[in-house]
């Protein structure tokens, strides 16, 4: 199944009953008086988390979802009987953007999550309520509140712990299959990755991570160019980024420390606050070079950077250098979750959670 990250869908909870005008009449009971009941409220409409759901390709066919109407009242104030909430089912990951104001309405991020979307109308008043001192026969009742109706537009980002990113060709799809079980397509051409994919990377007994590939990024990506820009949300979730930097380009293109500057000024473009987590430089394809045009180049990139973070060469395809790469990741991820629970406990947020 093809990836699916947005979706625009409509939403109507159901409208409330109306109230009931009804009159007591039994025998031997004159002037009985008011009985009317009120009407019953409208379903509303929740979005839920769940597991097991990976996309939002469902929302391609069904676009539309309502809530049932609720009951009018009855004589013998009997209340109308209240209509039934829907609940939607969506990724674990899914933002809830009103499509009218671009509002954030919610974040679902963990499974069994609710977010109410459109409330059920209010069910009307009936005679009985409006009966007094000085009003005993009340012909009044009130019609139910119509329920909420809107627009919602559904991003779908991926929950992962690790990102890649890169210009197309760089090796992301090869590292993620050499350190994962995921298979993303690779191929000799630029933009073989179409999807963004995730891996779960195995380091040890009870020492794992998620892995995220996104396709590759190129000048104006921030803008709207290429395929990346679509997709560079699904990094804004992870702790740390690798940026991965082919050593070894196809001749006529681009010099390494050139497109390794053009990625990260197509990061700041998008968001300031994601260019400035915690990202690792990754040099790959080192297999096809010598040991000496390797050094040379990654002194090349390191001062066009103005870097000094860490720095991993390895050739994806080979597998080498990728189980260190690995190892270290899990560990800077095991020092990240122990300062954010240390925050947490003492009241504070941690800068190192997105």
């Amino acid at each position: 199944m093809k990836f699916v990250d947005e979706a625009t869908v409509r939403v109507q909870a159901g409208n409330g009953g109306p109230g009931c005008v009804s009159f007591r009449r039994e025998k031997n009971i004159p002037r009985g008086g008011p009985d009317g009941g009120d009407g019953g409220d409208g379903g509303s409409i929740y979005l839920v988390a769940r597991e097991g759901i990976n996309t939002l390709a469902d929302f391609r066919v069904n676009r539309r979802f309502r809530a049932g109407h609720g009951e009018s009242g009855s004589g013998n104030n009997s209340s109308g009987r209240g209509g039934e909430d829907l609940e939607v089912p969506v990724p674990c990951g899914t933002r809830v953007i009103a499509a009218d104001t671009r509002e954030l309405l919610g974040d679902l991020t963990a499974a069994g999550e609710r977010l109410l979307v459109a409330a059920g109308g209010h069910g009307g008043k009936g005679n009985t309520r409006f009966k007094s001192s000085v009003n005993r026969t009340p012909r009044r009742a009130t019609p139910g509140t119509a329920g909420e109706g809107r627009e919602l537009l559904l991003e779908l980002t991926l929950l992962a712990d690790v990102g890649l990113l890169g210009k197309p060709n760089a090796g992301k799809s090869t590292l993620i299959r050499a350190v994962s079980a995921a298979r993303p397509k690779v191929a000799d051409y630029p933009f073989t990755t179409l999807y963004p994919s995730l891996g779960v990377v195995y380091v040890g007994p009870l020492r794992s991570f998620v892995m995220a590939d996104i396709p590759g990024l190129i000048e104006g990506a921030a803008q709207g160019a290429g395929l990346g820009v679509r997709f560079l949300k699904h990094l804004e979730r992870t702790r740390l980024l690798l940026h991965i930097v082919d050593l070894a380009p196809p001749p006529g293109t681009t010099a390494p420390a050139a497109d390794a500057v053009e990625i990260v000024r197509e990061l700041e473009q998008f968001n300031p606050e994601l260019a400035g987590r915690e990202r690792w430089l990754v040099l790959n394809k080192t297999d096809l070079l010598e040991p000496q045009e390797a050094e040379r180049q990654e002194r090349a990139v390191r001062a066009a950077l103005g870097w000094d973070g860490p720095v991993y060469r390895v050739s994806a395809l080979q597998a080498q250098g990728t189980q260190r790469l690995c190892g270290d990741v899990m560990t800077r991820l095991e020092e990240l979750s122990r300062s954010g629970a240390a925050a947490e406990t003492m009241g504070i947020s941690s800068p190192a959670e997105p």
